[in-house]
């Protein structure tokens, strides 16, 4: 869907209104913003470790990953992220970026200058607010998947992964918890979980085994959200959103 340059910071307003409550000059002051909407294909790099801060990236359609590499090449991807997100907003106040965002769908976004963000975060106190929180959110969600890698097992970190892309989906306005469509590959789920492909597609197996999921090629259901939560040992509290 080819996205109106008049409404392209929508999806920005309505984040941080759940995140700040705004009044209608925020809105209109993110709404002013200056920005240029581009484009990019899947597997293409948004930003790379090492790039200079000069532009904040909004997500307005399509999937992206943060990704670490290893020296010897290997990758961790540490979140996924999706419509409304703002990809890179610790570059307000960091000189470099210190990792990758890469699309992992063909996406569009607006790049929006990031003298321009800071200047409305200093400006108006409520978007100041709602953007420290999306940060400490990210903290929240990284801590969570430090935990996920670290603690628990295979099947419950693939089980928590899903959980997670639901229920921030629902709170994104994209669609139901119960069923969607899963845009990573199982070489990127097992990227995000510390394990391997071939782990990966038995732990789905397996999971549809214990009648929680049906999968239809990249097709998801959630059949049984009680007992899915279970495994995946998943409370939504760390993602600070309400629904």
């Amino acid at each position: 869907m080819a996205i109106d340059d008049n409404d392209a910071l929508t999806k920005v307003v309505q984040k941080l209104d759940r995140l700040g409550y705004l009044e209608d000059s925020d809105r209109d002051a993110v709404r002013a913003l200056p920005f240029e909407v581009k484009t990019a294909p899947k597997d293409h790099f948004l930003i790379r470790e090492g790039d200079e801060a000069t532009d904040c990236c909004v997500l307005l359609e399509g999937y992206a990953c943060r990704t670490k590499t290893t020296s010897s090449g290997g990758r961790q991807i540490v979140s996924f992220h999706m419509s409304g997100d703002i990809l890179d907003l610790q570059l307000l106040l960091l000189s470099r970026a210190d990792h990758n965002i890469q699309a992992i769908t063909d996406v569009t976004f607006a790049s929006v200058p990031a003298a321009d963000m800071r200047r409305i975060a200093q400006e108006y106190p409520r978007i100041n607010e709602a953007l420290w929180r999306d940060t400490m959110i990210d903290a929240s969600v990284f801590r969570e998947w430090v935990l996920n890698v670290g603690r628990r097992d295979s099947k419950a970190r693939v089980a928590h992964m899903l959980c997670e892309f639901a229920a921030r989906r629902v709170a994104a306005g994209l669609g139901s918890a119960e069923r969607f469509e899963l845009p990573m590959t199982q070489q990127q789920i097992a990227d995000a979980t510390g394990l391997t492909p071939v782990i990966v597609s038995r732990t789905l197996y397996e999971l549809g085994q214990d009648g929680v999921i049906l999968r239809d090629q990249n097709e998801v259901e959630i059949t049984d959200w009680a007992r899915f939560r279970d495994i995946a040992d998943f409370d939504r509290t760390y993602l600070h959103s309400e629904g």
